[in-house]
């Protein structure tokens, strides 16, 4: 039996359409402190997210976005794990490239994370920079011009490691993780048609998902291998969304867990694993399948960001939310919800949490 999941159904497809071109061209706050209020406890830490549409649990609207996004799923796992009160503060710009998120909401929001109760700081980062540049690209004719690629993976290498070395400087001496989480792959599969321009030197049209998927394993290379330097950890969400969560090749070794990024191993030796070794393991998130029968879907009908389970919160043009809400669940045996595979940002929110710390002393 297969089946599928998804969120679409929240969202008038037609609005969807209209709304997400827009999110990449400009910028918009989707500021959101959420406290996941747990019974018999008044003790309260809190959970500092900073990034783009993906942390903001962007939904195709300006006006709100989802209230469980990765850092809130991630929140209710630490008051689990904790017994205490989380609060999840995240600081968002939707449509925001990497120095965006570095200057305006790292920077510029430090206070966020200089808080007393802060005890996890994460972020990602790099989105916007490669679908500009994906977006460019496929714009071009005559010849291509590459360096639209290589420019995105030079803003995202710069401003991740300008980024972990501002938040080592900055965020409260009591913060036990600091996290970053990498890039899935939004569109494989709508990527795997000709380009429109012609290689400079052999003059053919070139397959643009060949041409993206090197520059996104890069790009992700750096991010968790700048962590390993840095003391962060690294939420491979590449791995996470874009292998299945079986052994599909027979190489013993669940998909999922084979793209994971090695600590320590080489840049070359890591593309050369996902662009070639095991790319015929690679799949379009829309289709994230849990066993050789059973899939869902990570990914919204913009074909860019996560799935998500529950309601919205107030997010955008006019401000942000501060609530707070009982936890949908109180325990999670084995350490994974019900719904951990079934939505994007659930599963984003159980990567972030594995790196939990056991205690918030």
């Amino acid at each position: 039996m297969r089946f599928r999941k998804t969120v679409r159904s929240l969202l008038p497809a037609v609005a969807l359409l209209a709304l997400a071109p827009a999110a990449f061209a400009n910028t918009l706050n989707q500021n959101v402190s959420w406290t996941i209020d747990r019974a018999g406890t008044t003790t309260k830490y809190r959970v500092v997210a900073y990034g783009d549409s993906i942390y903001a649990g962007y939904n195709g609207s300006t006006l709100n976005a989802a209230k469980y996004s990765a850092p809130t799923v991630e929140a209710e796992y630490l008051s689990a794990a904790w017994g205490a009160d989380i609060e999840s503060v995240r600081r968002a710009k939707s449509g925001a490239v990497a120095s965006d998120v570095y200057n305006n909401k790292i920077v510029a929001e430090r206070s966020y994370m200089q808080a007393t109760s802060t005890r996890v700081v994460t972020f990602e980062m790099c989105g916007n920079d490669g679908l500009q540049a994906r977006s460019s690209f496929k714009g071009q004719t005559g010849t291509c011009n590459y360096n639209v690629l290589a420019t995105a993976e030079a803003n995202c290498k710069a401003n991740v490691a300008k980024a972990m070395d501002y938040i080592n400087a900055n965020a409260y001496a009591g913060t036990k993780l600091k996290v970053i989480a990498n890039l899935y792959y939004p569109g494989y599969n709508a990527d795997n048609v000709s380009s429109s321009c012609n290689d400079p030197t052999t003059g053919a049209k070139v397959n643009m998902r060949d041409k993206f998927l090197p520059s996104i394993a890069r790009m992700n290379y750096w991010m968790c291998e700048y962590a390993r330097q840095k003391g962060f950890k690294c939420v491979d969400n590449f791995a996470e969304y874009m292998g299945a969560d079986y052994d599909s090749n027979g190489d013993g070794v669940v998909d999922s867990q084979a793209l994971r990024y090695v600590a320590g191993e080489s840049e070359a030796s890591y593309v050369t694993r996902i662009t070639s070794t095991l790319r015929s393991t690679l799949r379009d998130a829309n289709t994230h399948f849990v066993s050789s029968s059973s899939s869902y879907d990570y990914i919204q009908s913009d074909d860019v960001h996560p799935t998500y389970q529950g309601s919205t919160v107030s997010a955008g043009l006019f401000g942000g939310t501060t609530g707070s809400g009982a936890p949908r669940y109180t325990s999670f045996t084995g350490g994974k919800s019900p719904i951990w595979n079934a939505y994007g940002h659930e599963r984003m929110g159980w990567g972030l949490s594995v790196f939990g710390p056991p205690s918030p002393f």
